[in-house]
This record gives structure tokens, C-alpha cells and sequence, in this order.
């Protein structure tokens, strides 16, 4: 019984936090109307802690320029982590405003602890690629 409801709190809370990201994504232009030109985006993703790279936080996401909202926050892989994200924004559309082909950078996760006991100490690093069309 008590397995069920924490069950249930814990789909409710996963839930709401998706309902609260479509919300901030509706609020961004799209991609494409924000980097006019991005053909292909591709971001690598590695999630550290205490500067040693957490393997199954490690993967690729591969941006869908056309339907994608010019939004880039991706969730803390912490289980412990409280609301964490990692906010990489504004670093990414100044790459691809700036026509970067490739660019790199990090960002410290937003979140804390359970109760807000500490802060969470994980880096995301990512490794941003991209291709634009060719002027005529």
C-alpha cells in the first residue's frame, strides 16, 4: 500500500515537472525562427560529479531545428536533486547566432538537496554542433 502511494507521488511530481517544462518551451520562438540558416543541431552531453563524468549520464541529443523551441534546459540526472536543471540557453543560441560550426561549454545544475539540505554539485559539459545552409 504505502509502496503504491509513494508510487503515485512520485508519477504526480514527474508529471507536473513535465507539464511546468511544456509550459517554459511554449514561452520560447522556435529554432528555427530564432537562428534563421540552422540546418542541424546535435548536442554531447556529459554530466560530472566531483570532476569525474557519471557514464550513464553521458548521451546525445540530436535537435530537431524545425520543431524545436529555442530553449535548451536539460534535467538534473540526480535522483536526490530538487527542481535541478541545467541552463544552457543563452551560451548555445550565442554560438549559433555567431554561425559557430562547433562550440563548448558547462553549466553548474540549478538545484538542491532533498529539504534543500545542499546545493547539487553536478556540471553538465556539452559539446555543440551544428550546420547551417549554404547561402545561395
Amino acid at each position: 500500500m504505502i509502496e503504491k502511494l509513494v508510487f503515485n507521488r512520485k508519477r504526480r511530481e514527474a508529471l507536473e515537472r513535465a507539464r511546468a517544462r511544456r509550459e517554459r518551451e511554449d514561452g520560447f520562438a522556435r529554432l528555427r525562427d530564432a537562428v534563421p540558416g540552422l540546418e542541424t543541431l546535435r548536442l554531447e552531453v556529459t554530466v560530472y560529479e566531483a570532476d569525474r563524468p557519471i557514464a550513464e549520464a553521458t548521451h546525445i541529443r540530436q535537435v530537431v531545428v524545425d520543431h524545436a523551441p529555442a530553449l535548451f534546459e536539460i534535467p538534473c540526472t540526480d535522483r536526490l536533486c530538487e527542481d535541478g536543471r541545467h541552463v544552457l540557453t543563452d551560451d548555445v543560441l550565442r554560438g549559433l547566432r555567431t554561425g559557430r560550426e562547433r562550440f563548448e561549454g558547462a553549466a553548474t545544475c540549478s538545484g538542491s538537496g532533498r529539504n534543500g539540505s545542499r546545493g547539487c554539485t553536478r556540471v553538465l559539459k556539452y559539446v555543440a554542433i551544428a550546420g547551417y545552409r549554404q547561402a545561395p
